[in-house]
């Protein structure tokens, strides 16, 4: 019997013109829209979603020049979660997180928001330390995280060594409402829904230039063909600079691959999500069985959307110690998304040089957890030109010098 991985089949149901393949199909596009969402993402399709939901505003298309959901939306691993330090962090993040709750409902679609909890480990008395400032910023924000002890970690995650030679565990920074979702049914949902307001999702559909008068934009020239409209947001995550620079701006920015893999499937044997980043590596169960493991970006800036060795071989060797039993498995495969990072490691939701123009983007490695946050504070900024939620998230604050610095609270799964 022919297998068929998720990819394959989100491109086999944008081909079929029955069923969802009526939802995904190729339309042909509108001489003008309201609004055009350039990336059919998680973020993309998130801010086409609210932008009817909260505002109304329905005449959209939304392009993507591969298939719905086959950029980072379909190549991370699903954790979410919202204890960052940073005032303006946490609640953009907390705000996606309690969206990601009742998005099943909302959506009308199972997204399979599994709340199993996510625990970051102190192995070092510096991270300690970080990890119970974080505790105290959040209580401030109104997050629900603790300061749990070594014998707590190893209760809630039996099969974890917690007295490593080199890395011992000395606690953990807990969220117990964080967790998983299933990253292709959060693009899938978003885009029924947006589809049933009769919004336009354009596949295969390349933009190849932004149009312009006056400084301000009036639409785009795509594959197939020119679109008008009246208000464009990018939304391309590792593909950021390349679609500032044909709107005529620079980004401050760079993109890297991220690379991730899975293990062959086995019994359950851990029920939470743990982010060991003293060592570089972060590791949940699927529902599969699957051990899903990631780590850090590349060293080098590249586009590349493949794995490579050597940086498996050394994730896997960073969390051997913490967890013996994964040396025994075997890999299933690895994949690699291109992530956009900022100089502050906090994301960019902003208006630009060109009027009418807006950027979402400099999510780094943690966009799956942000996206209905990010859809949520990105359509308010596009319907009304400002929002609470992206204030602090301009352009501007790179020339300004207001950094929103979470290096240390994003750790290696920013």
């Amino acid at each position: 019997m022919k297998r068929y991985s998720a990819f394959a089949i989100a491109r086999e149901a944008a081909r079929d013109h029955t069923g969802w393949g009526r939802a995904w199909g190729k339309p042909t596009p509108r001489a003008q829209y309201d609004v055009v969402i350039v990336g059919a993402g998680g973020h993309g399709l998130a801010t086409a979603y609210y932008l009817g939901k909260n505002f109304g505003i329905t005449n959209v298309a939304i392009l993507e020049k591969g298939w719905l959901g086959g950029g980072n939306t379909g190549r991370n691993t699903t954790i979410i979660r919202s204890n960052y330090l940073q005032d303006p962090s946490a609640a953009l993040y907390e705000k996606a997180r309690s969206l990601y709750e009742g998005l099943s409902q909302d959506l009308n679609y199972n997204v399979m928001f599994s709340p199993r909890g996510v625990m970051m480990l102190a192995q070092t008395e510096h991270e300690l330390r970080g990890y119970q400032r974080t505790v105290h910023a959040n209580r401030l924000q109104g997050i629900d995280t603790e300061m749990i002890s070594p014998r707590e970690v190893k209760r809630l995650c039996p099969i974890m060594n917690i007295d490593g030679p080199r890395y011992p565990v000395l606690g953990a920074l807990w969220q117990p409402r964080g967790g998983t979702a299933r990253h292709d049914a959060v693009a899938w949902g978003y885009a029924r829904a947006c589809s049933d307001m009769g919004m336009d999702i354009l596949q295969n559909c390349e933009v190849t230039a932004v149009r312009q008068e006056a400084g301000k934009v009036t639409g785009v020239e795509t594959s197939l063909g020119e679109i008008r409209c009246g208000k464009l947001g990018i939304v391309v995550a590792g593909h950021s600079g390349v679609m500032a620079e044909k709107a005529g701006f620079r980004l401050p920015l760079e993109s890297v691959a991220l690379q991730a893999l899975v293990s062959e499937p086995i019994k359950p044997c851990m029920d939470v999500v743990v982010m060991a980043n003293t060592v570089h590596g972060y590791m949940s169960q699927s529902d599969k069985g699957e051990m899903v493991i990631g780590g850090g970006t590349d060293g080098y800036i590249n586009y590349a959307q493949r794995g490579s060795f050597q940086h498996v071989e050394e994730t896997v060797r960073a969390l051997v110690e913490t967890f013996p039993m994964i040396s025994r498995l075997k890999m299933l495969r690895q994949w690699a998304g291109i992530v956009d990072v900022t100089g502050d490691r906090s994301p960019i939701l902003s208006t630009t040089p060109l009027e009418g123009c807006f950027i979402n983007c400099g999510w780094g490695t943690g966009g799956f957890k942000a996206i209905p946050g990010s859809g949520w504070g990105f359509a308010e900024l596009m319907a009304k030109g400002h929002s609470p939620l992206t204030e602090a998230f301009g352009l501007n604050r790179f020339r300004e010098g207001r950094f929103i610095d979470e290096s240390v609270a994003a750790g290696v799964a920013h």
